[in-house]
């Protein structure tokens, strides 16, 4: 699993991860209770949520791609590298049908949190470049 610098995953202990140039931190917790299920991402004052689903979709569109994938960081109305995980996270093609995120205008930037938190949970490996990171599936 990737570490986390500290935190459970719940709203009263939320895991405090990196982004993946480690350049800052921000806040991460699984709301299942919530309607619909939700990853919440404090980022400072911004909350961001996306699917809860999203971790599962994530990691099979990585498995089927069977390699490195760009992260393709960018805010919501921002052009994205077609291939990336961000541009994946917000094809209509996708198993939500559009974006993972829920609020318009924050729901951009899904590889920058979603990346960082598959990598915690053992589900992909990350790098960790100032730049241009890439996500794949971990090994089975």
């Amino acid at each position: 699993m990737g570490t986390a610098l500290s935190g459970s995953g719940t709203e009263q202990d939320p895991w405090v991860l990196e982004t993946p140039p480690r350049s800052s931190t921000f806040e991460m917790y699984l709301a299942p209770e919530a309607d619909p299920p939700a990853i919440v991402c404090q980022v400072k004052a911004t909350q961001l949520r996306y699917h809860l689903r999203a971790i599962d979709d994530a990691v099979e569109f990585l498995r089927a791609e069977g390699d490195w994938v760009e992260l393709g960081n960018a805010d919501e109305g921002k052009p994205v590298k077609e291939g990336s995980l961000e541009a994946w996270a917000r094809s209509e093609s996708n198993p939500v049908g559009g974006y993972y995120g829920f609020k318009k205008g924050l729901r951009g930037r899904f590889g920058n949190y979603v990346g960082p938190l598959l990598e915690h949970l053992g589900h992909v490996e990350l790098e960790h470049e100032a730049r241009g990171n890439r996500v794949r599936a971990a090994a089975l």
